[in-house]
Formats: structure tokens, sequence, C-alpha cells
């Protein structure tokens, strides 16, 4: 009776987060629950990384296209109203450029993440609501991701003086309390940026695998989420 009076519940709220500790010891094994878990995050890493890591993944992308830093707004217009709208167009394509340059460098040490996830790890995921996967890469990868996209985000700006001539001036109004911190320079504020929608991506490609379970093409997987349908 527990067993049919769950999975009826499950039905009215078909999503991960309606996994709730029950079906850990119900319908499921924690095994199985935390193994699913892992191969949907993988799936999920993997595809990100591949729509994101590629010519046109960020800037031809409007959920993650990174746009100029707010302080520069002002600025471009003013550019753009004297003829140099071609320099502002340069560093947004630099700047999108940069991360897409980057993002294959974060495989590696998202699927490590995720394969030495531990069953509290994926509890949390499956408890956490709509942003627990965002939470749990950024917890365990955005800092180490963040050393390796930078070099290569640098490397992808530094060939545009504009980059060059806005940090000069968004580290001086930065002493003046008027730009924040994250804008006070392209490259980090790119990396930031890169970081915020590879995360972004990866929720999204996970959703698409729990909720089309069957498409995935993974037995543990139609197992875990299957039943949630």
């Amino acid at each position: 009776m527990k067993r049919r009076q769950f999975t009826a519940g499950l039905v009215v709220v078909p999503s991960l987060a309606a996994m709730t500790p029950a079906a850990w010891s119900l319908d499921l094994s924690e095994t199985d629950a935390a193994s699913g878990v892992r191969a949907a995050l993988e799936k999920g890493a993997v595809a990100a990384v591949g729509l994101l890591g590629r010519t046109d993944g960020f800037l031809g992308n409007p959920k993650v296209r990174i746009p100029l830093p707010g302080f520069l707004e002002d600025a471009a217009k003013l550019l753009k109203a004297t003829g140099q709208g071609r320099r502002v167009d340069e560093l947004i394509t630099a700047m999108n450029r940069a991360a897409e340059a980057a993002v294959p460098e974060a495989k590696p040490l998202l699927i490590n993440a995720v394969k030495s996830m531990s069953v509290e790890d994926a509890r949390k995921v499956i408890t956490g609501g709509d942003n627990s996967v965002t939470q749990f890469f950024a917890g365990k990868t955005r800092e180490p991701l963040a050393g390796k996209f930078l070099p290569i985000v640098t490397r992808a700006t530094e060939k545009v003086s504009l980059a060059a001539k806005y940090n000069a001036v968004a580290g001086k109004a930065m002493g003046l309390g008027l730009v924040k911190k994250e804008e006070a320079n392209v490259q980090q504020y790119v990396t930031g940026k890169a970081l915020d929608g590879l995360f972004l991506m990866i929720g999204e490609e996970e959703r698409k695998i729990r909720q089309n379970p069957a498409a995935a093409g993974s037995a543990i997987l139609k197992k875990v989420f299957g039943s949630l349908k």
C-alpha cells in the first residue's frame, strides 16, 4: 500500500525535486537513486560543454551570451555615436569567443565532481529545488574552473585594445565605488559569466534528461526517472 501511495504522489509532481527521501527506501535503493543522479548530471554536463564549447556557443545563444559589463554600456553608446561601434562589437565578440574557448577545459573537472559525489550529495540535488544542480557544480568546481578559464580568457581578450582601456578606467572607477568588483576587469568578468552560463546550461540539459529518461539511452536513468512519470 505504501508503495502505491508513493507512486501516485510522484505522478502528480513528476520532477527530480519531488523524489523525496522516502523514495530512497520505497521504490529505489539509495545506490540506485544516487547512480541515477550521477548519470543524469554527467550526461547533462557533457551535453552542456558540447553546446557551449564551440563557435557561437555563447555568442549565438541569448540565454548565455555575455553582454558588456554594465559600466561600459554608457561608454559603448558614446563610441557608437562617434562611429566606433566596430570596436564595441569586436570586444563583445572577443568576450564570447573567449568563453567558448574556455568551456571545453571544464569537462574533466565536471565529470570528476559527478563521479565522486556521495549519496548525501545526490540527496541534496534531489531535494534542493530547481537550482540544486547549479549549486552542486558551483560548490564543487567553480573555484578550480575559474583558475583554468582565466588564462584562456585573458589570451583571447588581450588582443582587443578596448579591453585594456576598459580595465584601466574601470579599475580606477572601482576605487571610487562606481564599479562592482566583478566588473572591474574584463577577463575576470568574462570568466565569471562563462561559469554562470555553463552551470545554467548543465541544469537545463539535466532537466531534459530527467523529463525524458528513455531518450538518454541509459538503463539506470530509465529505472530512476522513469518512475517519476
